[in-house]
């Protein structure tokens, strides 16, 4: 299983999920959609877009759990 800790790096950033979802061109509600676990998939330009957007790594923001 895959854990996502975006919440995690807004908060470290002092950012919130309505102002990462403007700089990167989604809407709030996929964004809140891949924060709480429940996407299917991600696109890599979507998550390099919350990479840059958030000066962090992908390992940062996804977790594998057993």
């Amino acid at each position: 299983m895959i854990e996502v800790n975006l919440d995690v790096m807004l908060a470290k950033r002092k950012m919130t999920s309505g102002e990462l979802a403007a700089k990167i061109d989604i809407t709030p509600a996929n964004l809140s959609i891949l924060k709480t676990g429940k996407a299917r998939a991600i696109r890599f330009s979507t998550l390099d877009a919350i990479c840059r957007e958030l000066d962090c790594q992908p390992g940062d923001i996804l977790k594998f759990k057993e």
